[in-house]
C-alpha cells in the first residue's frame, strides 16, 4: 500500500514520552528506508508538558537517540486532520472529523514515573509497532 506521500502523527496527552518515543523511531526508521521525500512525521499532545520526561531522554540515550533538546508540543485538530495514520498512546481523548485518517489506539502504558526496566519494556513496544507502521504502509523491496 504505496502512496506518493504518507503522512504519520503520534500524539499523546502531554508528548513527553511515548509519543516522542514513537516520534524518534519514525525518524530513525524514514532514514534507513530513504523515504525523507515521502513520508512526514507529526508529533504533539493535547495538553504538551514542559520536557521530555527524563527516564525517556535516559532509555532512548541507551538506543543512541538524543531527546534532551526535545520540546513537547501542541497539537491541532486540524494538523492531524490531514494526516494519513494518527497513532494515540492509549492516553487521548482524541476526536477527529475525517473519515479519511487512519487512528489506532496502541494503548501503551506511561513511561512517566516507572521504573527504568518498564520504560525500556515501552520503548521496545513502541519500536515495534512504529517498524510494523512503515512495513504497512512503505513495504521494503
Amino acid at each position: 500500500m504505496s502512496t506518493d506521500s504518507t503522512t504519520f502523527a503520534f500524539v499523546c496527552v502531554q508528548n513527553a514520552g511515548r509519543s516522542q518515543m514513537s516520534t524518534a523511531f519514525a525518524e530513525r526508521e524514514r532514514e534507513r528506508r530513504d523515504l525523507e521525500d515521502s513520508v512526514e512525521i507529526l508529533t504533539g499532545g493535547t495538553h504538551p508538558a514542559d520536557n521530555v520526561h527524563a527516564e525517556v531522554v535516559d532509555v532512548m540515550g541507551e538506543e543512541g537517540f538524543d531527546l534532551s533538546d526535545r520540546t513537547p508540543r501542541e497539537v491541532s485538530t486540524a494538523e492531524l486532520e490531514s494526516c494519513d495514520v494518527v497513532a494515540t498512546m492509549g492516553c487521548s481523548t482524541l476526536e477527529l472529523d475525517a473519515e479519511s485518517v487512519d487512528v489506532r489506539d496502541w494503548a501503551l502504558d506511561d513511561p512517566d514515573g516507572q521504573d527504568m526496566d518498564q520504560v525500556r519494556e515501552i520503548r521496545d513496544d513502541i519500536e515495534q509497532r512504529v517498524v510494523a507502521l512503515f512495513d504497512e504502509f512503505h513495504p521494503e523491496d
